[in-house]
């Protein structure tokens, strides 16, 4: 029923929340005020000893005690709005800094789609559980007992402890309800995050889907997990209104009680008129707080299963720090034995040892899930290897921080994402000191100058991810942010893949140019564009079968010979073919 890891994570709320029960038991003052004051009055009125001065002095303390609750009611509030801003400020940020420290190595614990779930709707369930829960929980005990000693005050303890022993009753059905709603609510988060991550997957994959027409099976699928979702969730609505049944017996029911003892003690002349009707107005006021915490506890629970997933991110295991500078005037990047696996059933790279010299132009090939891209991703950073050493100048990239080792590696990939605005804003984010002239000099080498001048030169819009530009255009802008970047090295990840034989042309004569000053590492399936490379690394199911220039591997290793050769018909026939039309 209360989660000391939130309370101690968020500090900072608590004197909210002293604030919220405060202002809730003056609240409860001022209403036992007022009532006190009515039941004084049909007392005077039953007993014929009303008088005008009788009558304006309960009127003051009466509108008096109605302005004090309005304030007590507002300040209520006020205070569970600061409780609640605090705990979502603070969540927020314990997830971003989580963020930070772990980088790009985020991925491997956590999908972003449910990351964001987690960090938007997640937080915001936390909101009714540090706003309400919590300051009604205090509160929902201090009542009963504050009115327990008004009641004794009043005339008759008896009716007091009666009303007082069924109050446990409540927080009893809520506590047998509590382990299972906890179940469920867990499974109801759950498949409330997978039903989000999957929406996003294929939101995002819809021209994919489109493309091969399996947009009606990802339906199917989706309705599948909808209805999953609808089923789990009206079970959550049968366990809540379940629930609020039996403590509304409880409550009502020992209300009722409550008053039938206290109109028996009046007709048997033990206690005044004006008493039987503070005790009337009041008695429900015993349950009440009660009653109100039931209701919090089902919106309460479900942020409390939010808060779990949210904790058990904040708790997956982080990198070593990172603290080491990006060494200076490096000479080599060394992969010495290296073994990965992104899951603990297959090994992806096996052994693997490689070596980058400064001002090489290095090719990787080798057929799809040969392991080409993880090595570009162990040396950026993004995956932790299990065995073996990955270095630059004799530096572990692992003790590099994250920040540094970015700004000196430059990643070129087929997916490079462009955001929506202006070319010079998306441009400005490899270098955003960079001038015009800077600008214009990389679009320039790129082949897109003229493109741009035809359109608003570098205030062209683009749309999102720059769906404004063809497949070449895209890849010809992502080098021109490379080379803004300005790194020492460069990782081009099947950077010319999917786009017409000028763009690729052009960017290939472009990162050879690079070569002469830059360390460059080119992932490949298309051996042509590393036949002049100064070393190439053939590739087969995460093993190196070969090494060394295009001559030598098309003599020494039969793996390369045998891409090369098919490679090489394949061509020779769209060549025939092209010839044919």
């Amino acid at each position: 029923m209360f989660d000391k890891r939130l309370m101690k994570m968020c500090p900072e709320s608590k004197r909210y929340i002293v604030g919220n029960v405060i202002f809730q038991w003056a609240e409860l003052f001022t209403n036992a005020v007022m009532i006190s004051v009515i039941g004084a009055f049909i007392d005077a009125l039953y007993e014929k000893k009303i008088t005008a001065n009788f009558i304006s002095i309960n009127l003051f303390i009466l509108f008096t005690a109605l302005i004090l609750r309005c304030f007590a009611t507002y300040g209520a509030t006020r205070m569970s709005y600061f409780a609640s801003k605090t705990v979502k400020r603070t969540m927020r940020e314990q997830i971003y800094k989580k963020l930070l420290r772990m980088g790009n190595s985020y991925r491997e614990h956590v999908t972003t789609a449910e990351l964001v779930q987690e960090s938007v709707e997640g937080v915001e369930q936390l909101e009714s559980y540090f706003g309400q829960y919590v300051p009604q929980f205090f509160y929902a005990f201090l009542a009963p007992l504050t009115l327990f000693f008004m009641f004794g005050v009043a005339g008759s303890f008896k009716v007091a402890a009666i009303l007082l022993v069924c109050v446990p009753l409540i927080p009893g059905a809520i506590m047998m309800v509590q382990k299972i709603a906890k179940k469920l609510l867990s499974k109801y988060w759950d498949q409330y995050t997978k039903l989000g991550s999957t929406f996003l997957e294929n939101l995002q994959g819809m021209t994919t889907l489109k493309t091969y027409k399996a947009d009606s099976y990802k339906n199917d699928q989706m309705n599948a997990e909808s209805e999953n979702f609808r089923v789990v969730t009206m079970k959550v609505l049968t366990m809540q209104l379940n629930s609020i049944i039996i403590m509304d017996f409880f409550a009502y029911g020992g209300a009722a009680l409550g008053i039938a003892v206290a109109g028996r003690a009046f007709i048997e002349g033990k206690i005044g008129l004006g008493a039987v009707v503070f005790m009337l107005l009041l008695s429900a006021d015993f349950f009440l707080p009660m009653r109100r915490l039931g209701s919090y506890f089902h919106v309460a629970m479900n942020g409390m299963a939010a808060s779990n997933k949210i904790f058990n991110f904040l708790s997956e295991n982080e990198p070593d720090n990172k603290e080491k500078d990006f060494p200076k005037d490096i000479t080599e990047i060394v992969l010495h034995d290296v073994s990965f696996t992104y899951d603990s059933e297959r090994e992806v790279l096996h052994d693997v040892s490689m070596n980058f010299k400064v001002g090489e132009f290095t090719g990787i090939v080798g057929e799809s899930g040969s392991g080409k891209s993880t090595i570009a991703s162990i040396i950026m950073g993004r995956n932790t290897v299990q065995n073996g050493e990955v270095s630059i100048n004799g530096v572990y990239v692992s003790e590099i921080n994250e920040e540094k080792l970015l700004k000196n590696i430059t990643y070129v990939g087929l997916g490079s994402v462009f955001f929506k605005g202006t070319v010079k804003e998306n441009l400005l984010i490899a270098k955003a000191d960079a001038t015009d002239e800077e600008l214009w000099s990389v679009l320039e080498d790129c082949d897109l100058a003229d493109l741009f001048k035809n359109e608003k030169g570098l205030y062209t819009e683009l749309t999102e991810n720059a769906g404004n530009l063809s497949g070449g255009q895209k890849q010809r802008l992502s080098l021109a942010r490379a080379l803004l970047h300005n790194s020492p090295i460069y990782i081009f990840d099947e950077a010319t893949s999917n786009i017409d034989a000028e763009s690729e042309e052009d960017i290939l004569n472009e990162i050879k140019r690079l070569s002469k000053t830059k360390t460059i590492i080119m992932i490949t399936h298309r051996l042509a564009n590393v036949i002049s490379a100064d070393k190439i690394y053939c590739l087969e199911n995460g093993t190196i079968k070969g090494a060394g220039i295009h001559e030598q591997l098309l003599e020494k290793c039969p793996e390369y010979r045998h891409l090369w050769n098919t490679q090489k018909e394949l061509e020779d026939f769209r060549k025939e073919a092209r010839n044919h039309e």
